[in-house]
């Protein structure tokens, strides 16, 4: 197993869903930190909703990830935006820290997260919604073209976290697969057979994301992710 030394959370963060979207669309993106330990289980953390949950949530996607070192990476991208707005948090993130990326964090891997264990289950698609959190027309596409998404967790074993735990890896099943190299064949690289066979057969992937190499197999087509990245127009009223 590849060495990755323990790191602390640098921040946790739970949200409520609320009225978001131009035509009243809701999201919990709007996440704030916690200061005492919260209950961590198969769905996600105590108190933590998610606004749409049939994109958002569910086993696979019980937690999100975001590495803080990607925030420094879009300051400079986006001198334009006000600091603020490209703080710890604004990915809508549950867990950031300081040494994980999409770089050295792989497909499946299992990790002690203070009292719960949980384990890497695909990245995150980002959608729309991060058009109108950053007031940028396609920051959705910028995040998921530079490759800096975030991941989920599902989770294997309920527990407490607290601010301040620790994330120290225990398994890693698919050194082969570290997310970054994901997303390329995702987002790059898209119709490369053998990568798609690959990520198929992936065990420790979401079913959503092995469906979707299986998909591109048969059709030989990328799918449109255009709903997705474009934030929708306002519906007139009739």
């Amino acid at each position: 197993m590849s060495s990755l030394p323990p790191v602390a959370l640098g921040t946790l963060r739970t949200g409520r869903a609320r009225t978001f979207g131009p035509n009243g669309e809701p999201s919990a993106i709007d996440k704030q930190p916690v200061a005492a330990p919260l209950w961590l289980g198969s769905t996600g953390f105590l108190g933590d909703e998610q606004g749409d949950p049939r994109h958002h949530g569910g086993p696979d996607k019980a937690v999100h990830h975001y590495p803080g070192e990607h925030y420094a990476a879009w300051r400079r991208d986006l001198p334009q935006l006000p600091v603020e707005r490209l703080q710890i948090g604004a990915f809508g993130e549950n867990l950031s820290t300081l040494g994980l990326t999409e770089a050295n964090v792989c497909v499946g891997d299992v990790f002690s997260l203070g009292g719960a264990t949980v384990q890497v289950s695909q990245a995150r698609q980002p959608c729309w919604k991060l058009n109108l959190r950053f007031g940028l027309a396609d920051m959705a596409l910028r995040v998921q073209q530079r490759g800096r998404t975030g991941w989920y967790y599902r989770v294997l074993e309920a527990g407490e976290v607290a601010p301040g735990d620790t994330l120290r890896l225990l398994e890693r099943p698919c050194p082969a697969w570290p997310l970054a190299r994901l997303l390329h064949h995702l987002y790059v690289d898209p119709l490369n057979s053998d990568a798609l066979e690959a990520i198929a057969a992936l065990g420790t992937l979401s079913a959503s994301w092995r469906a979707l190499a299986r998909q591109r197999l048969a059709t030989g087509q990328v799918e449109d992710a255009s709903r997705r990245l474009t934030t929708p127009e306002i519906r007139k009223s009739r």
